[in-house]
């Protein structure tokens, strides 16, 4: 139920962030904008790391450098999302967000990438899949 609970909680906040970011960046720019939402993102991380301490902070020398740059993909997300919902508006941009998700989830899975041991998707995961697609589509229309 935890589990549950922070993805709604984390699915809210990236449409909330995204609404924001897109408002920021009418006003400065959508690079800027990101560049922002870094920033603020990493002052809170570290103050909430400042008061929780629930790591080695050390222990990043044990990860992959590849991993490590996984922050990176952030300015893409917010740059992409922001572009997206000054075209296409933030319903139609978060759908097709969670569809993209979904699908690179599935590769993932699928093919262990990343060291994730592989799963088998079947007929009930394409077809799940395959109504997002079509909701989002009649969503659209």
């Amino acid at each position: 139920m935890r589990g549950i609970l922070f993805a709604f909680l984390g699915g809210a906040c990236i449409t909330l962030q995204g609404v924001a970011n897109a408002r920021i960046s009418e006003d400065i720019g959508t690079w800027q904008a990101a560049t922002i939402t870094q920033l603020t993102g990493f002052l809170m991380a570290l103050l909430i790391y400042a008061f929780v301490r629930d790591g080695d902070l050390g222990g990043y020398r044990k990860v992959k450098p590849l991993y490590l740059a996984g922050g990176a993909f952030g300015a893409v997300i917010i740059y992409s999302e922001v572009t997206a919902i000054q075209h296409i508006g933030v319903t139609f941009t978060i759908s097709a967000l969670l569809i993209a998700q979904l699908l690179v989830t599935f590769l993932i899975d699928t093919f262990g990438w990343f060291g994730r041991p592989k799963s088998k998707m079947g007929a009930p995961q394409f077809i799940g899949l395959a109504l997002m697609v079509g909701g989002v589509l009649v969503m659209k229309l």
